[in-house]
């Protein structure tokens, strides 16, 4: 998807999550850009599990962006807000799914602190199976940047 056409002002704010930040860093493909804080937050629907309006310096990765970029230039970092909600399951709601259920199974076979720990460690193969598949979430995660005029 192409978004350097687009009027930032005019963006449809129901479609995408905005956030105004400064590249920080260029190497190769990569642009890393950090997050300035956004007045966007304040309305958006998942900001209590986003963790990007918590705190005052967060830092995003693009892969191959499809405009020439300089250092320290202000940009828009955008996301679809189904992508925003999709990488809240995947990171907070499915593993802690896992980890109840994982508790309630384990529960009637061993003692309780044993239940909590095999519980807690389970999460330990969830997390290195995303890390593994990064690349496939990468694609699916795409992130878009706007430059602001």
């Amino acid at each position: 998807m192409n978004y350097q056409n687009m009027n930032v002002d005019n963006m449809n704010i129901e479609n995408f999550v905005k956030h105004e930040g400064i590249i920080s860093k260029i190497s190769n493909n990569v642009v890393t850009v950090s997050l300035k804080g956004n007045i966007n937050c304040k309305s958006c629907g998942i900001k209590s599990a986003c963790g990007i309006s918590d705190s005052t310096s967060k830092e995003v990765e693009i892969v191959s962006p499809d405009m020439r970029l300089t250092l320290n230039e202000s940009v828009y970092v955008i996301l679809k807000k189904d992508l925003g909600l999709k990488a809240i399951f995947w990171a907070y709601v499915l593993p802690f799914i896992l980890m109840l259920t994982m508790l309630i199974v384990a529960a009637p076979f061993v003692q309780e602190w044993l239940a909590g720990l095999l519980a807690v460690s389970f999460l330990i193969p969830y997390y290195l199976i995303l890390y593994v598949l990064r690349g496939q979430f990468r694609k699916i995660f795409k992130i878009s940047i706007l430059k602001t005029t």
